[in-house]
């Protein structure tokens, strides 16, 4: 396991076992329900996303890539307890993100956050259910974006 600079812990780091329910409960420990509840949320209710676990050899890590038909809409990385969905937007489909009805620290982490590259991470860390309803209103956001 690998800390971050808040001393967070990034989970499922090895190539096995295959990030199925029995590990990730392990890895996510109570927030495991609220994980449980997301993925059910992107995966129907209009949403139609589609998660594929992969293990990426350059980040040592199991992510899960959401998509809606060819398009990558967010992804999902396991923590220490936690679980965090990640959003990248360039200069032109993240225009819109001041104006969507998301928390004001939502809003003021992407307008202040560096940018990377080309591309503007907005990164929501889920310890519960408050950030539940941003997420869904920001993958419909991107699910339009162009």
């Amino acid at each position: 396991m690998t800390r971050n600079v808040d001393g967070e812990t990034q989970r499922l780091r090895e190539e096995e076992p295959y990030p199925g329910e029995e590990v990730l409960r392990g890895a996510l420990g109570a927030a495991y329900p609220v994980f449980a509840e997301f993925m059910a949320a992107i995966q129907g209710g209009g949403f139609g996303l589609v998660p594929e676990w992969r293990y990426y050899k350059d980040g040592q890590a199991w992510l899960c890539k959401a998509t809606h038909k060819k398009k990558t809409i967010a992804w999902i990385s396991a923590w220490d307890g936690f679980f965090k969905v990640s959003f990248f937007f360039t200069a032109r489909s993240g225009a819109g993100i001041a104006e969507l009805a998301i928390g004001d620290a939502l809003r003021q982490d992407f307008v202040r956050g560096p940018a990377v590259g080309k591309l503007k991470p907005l990164v929501v860390a889920v310890r519960d259910t408050d950030p539940l309803a941003d997420l869904l209103t920001l993958i419909e956001y991107k699910k339009r974006a162009k």
